[in-house]
């Protein structure tokens, strides 16, 4: 009688085990390309528009696809000489593939880009150099010319902000803002310049004596917390200070 009992039991034991593997999935292996540390590895940021035209292959006169803009990330797939420049074969986002010098885009991948991206924000003007600065700070938190990018940054604003300043004080009417019923102030920090610097995420304040907008020195504040032995620091110091006298201002 033990016999068929314990036949029983192995039956019952071996059904549950068949149930378990069925029900067990072995999880499937990503390649490397799409782990995020390979990912962050081959980013690079477009920081030249003049170079950044992607192509169907590797050449100067193979056939564009588009012209990307300043700013664009995309993905280090490859390289390949031609024409007697390097190519890098790259996904965009969205999922588009092409060629495109490689002087057109700047990434942590590649050494020394820092220090040329940082020359060529040295060696731009106007908005240009700002959208630069911004992607030089954005993407090189390491780098060891981030105080000078930094302490040009906070100058650049600086002087954008007394630009803002004389343009709204020519175009709002004293005449119309008093009319409104609104608070004078509220015609400043609503002014229309500061949406394309405030979607980058850039502030500015305002002298409601002076009726003038000043940067609000983040990156001078982050020099003197992140490098506070360097030159750099010393500098943005000096304007931190000036930047308080003009809040302090009356006309």
């Amino acid at each position: 009688m033990k016999r068929p009992l314990f036949l029983f039991l192995l039956l019952v034991f071996s059904c549950f085990g068949l149930e378990a593997q069925k029900r067990y999935v072995k999880p499937k292996s990503k390649p490397v390309t799409g782990q995020k540390s390979e990912i962050n590895s081959n980013k690079a940021i477009v920081i030249d528009e003049r170079l950044a035209v992607l192509r169907n292959a590797p050449s100067l006169f193979a056939r564009p696809i588009q012209r990307m803009r300043r700013g664009r990330v995309v993905m280090i797939l490859e390289s390949k000489e031609a024409d007697s420049v390097t190519f890098y074969r790259v996904l965009t986002v969205p999922k588009t593939q092409g060629w495109v010098q490689k002087e057109a885009v700047a990434g942590r991948f590649r050494r020394g880009d820092d220090e040329r991206l940082a020359r060529l924000v040295q060696a731009s003007d106007g908005f240009e150099q700002i959208e630069r600065a911004r992607i030089f700070l954005e993407n090189f938190s390491d780098s060891p010319f981030r105080p000078s990018i930094l302490l040009l940054f906070g100058d650049l604003m600086e002087e954008i902000a007394l630009k803002m300043s004389a343009d709204a004080a020519r175009r709002l009417s004293r005449r119309e803002m008093a009319a409104s019923g609104a608070p004078l102030h509220s015609f400043y920090l609503n002014y229309s310049s500061l949406d394309r610097y405030q979607r980058l995420g850039i502030g500015f304040v305002f002298n409601t004596r002076t009726n003038l907008f000043h940067y609000d020195g983040t990156s001078w504040r982050e020099i003197i917390k992140k490098s506070p032995a360097t030159n750099e620091a010393r500098e943005a110091q000096r304007r931190l200070d000036a930047l308080k006298e003009k809040m302090e201002a009356v006309p």
